[in-house]
């Protein structure tokens, strides 16, 4: 039975290449790991959401490395840990062999590392055998689990479902809160010189997409990240000037280096410039 599921999985994917081969098998990975995350009433306490949600929920276009949640309210006796033993048995149960980094507490977020060997995992769903020569011995493929315990306020939730290795639930941010977490991201991610073209490529997808943003749950979380200090609330105006300034200043080469390892078709950022970024800019609607 799980052998049948783990096929179906890989089959629905249809990798190519050997970076394809091993995404696939994070994502399969990753969907076992939030079955896992489901039988341990996870989201009777938090709400995924972040680029791996777009794309397992909401059918976004690219490959997506961390999984993000937030606790629905702060809960200081939440123990990652605990779920986290429940993702690594339901992998366990699957045939795939991981171990549990320890969890790391760091400015109220709660994270931890799930690994395992690439070519040993990779055979467990029946994909490694002629990629044994191209991948180097002992590499590890990384899951990393990461939970904002105090979430900032203002946003809705709902459920989604998946249908396989079987079905289960997720509770996510609604649509507009995922998008004013992007942009929360996008305007306010520290990464010095690096640019996190994965930001503006889900930023596109939003455009074009799903463009209402629920502006008050993004002036929550930059008030909280101490990215807005003024007296009065944000307005679009206040919106429009931050995204023109972030994309004035946008390194376009970096931004599309960074997120090309997670696409099939490179063409997909082919078009892009500072002007393409301030049109997508005006496609957003502003929801209560």
């Amino acid at each position: 039975m799980t052998e049948n599921a783990l096929k179906n999985m890989l089959d629905k994917h249809a990798p190519r290449t050997v970076s394809e081969h091993v995404q696939s098998l994070r994502e399969i990975q990753q969907t076992i790991v939030l079955l896992g995350l489901w039988r341990s009433k996870f989201f009777e306490y938090a709400a995924f959401y972040g680029g791996t949600a777009l794309r397992m929920l909401y059918g976004l276009d690219r490959y997506s490395e961390d999984i993000d949640f937030s606790l629905l309210s702060p809960n200081p006796r939440f123990v990652l840990k605990d779920h986290a033993h429940f993702a690594c048995r339901e992998l366990e149960a699957y045939g795939f062999k991981v171990i549990l980094d320890e969890v790391k507490t760091e400015r109220q977020v709660h994270s931890t590392f799930i690994k395992g060997e690439t070519i040993r995992n990779l055979l467990v769903i029946e994909a490694g055998k002629e990629l044994r020569d191209k991948i180097p011995g002992g590499q590890l493929l990384k899951i990393k689990l990461e939970v904002e315990t105090i979430p900032p306020p203002g946003f809705l939730t709902e459920s989604r479902y998946m249908f396989n290795p079987i079905p289960f639930a997720i509770r996510t941010y609604s649509m507009p809160d995922l998008f004013a977490g992007k942009i929360h991201a996008l305007l306010c991610r520290q990464w010095k010189k690096r640019v996190k073209g994965r930001d503006w490529y889900d930023f596109v997808w939003f455009a074009g997409n799903h463009p209402e943003l629920r502006l008050s749950h993004l002036e929550q979380r930059m008030r909280q990240s101490g990215d807005w200090s003024r007296d009065w609330k944000m307005e679009k105006f206040n919106l429009n000037e931050l995204l023109c300034e972030r994309i004035k200043s946008l390194n376009l080469k970096a931004a599309r280096e960074d997120v090309l390892p997670f696409l099939r078709d490179e063409a997909s950022v082919a078009v892009w410039s500072k002007e393409f970024f301030e049109q997508a800019a005006t496609r957003i609607i502003i929801v209560e």
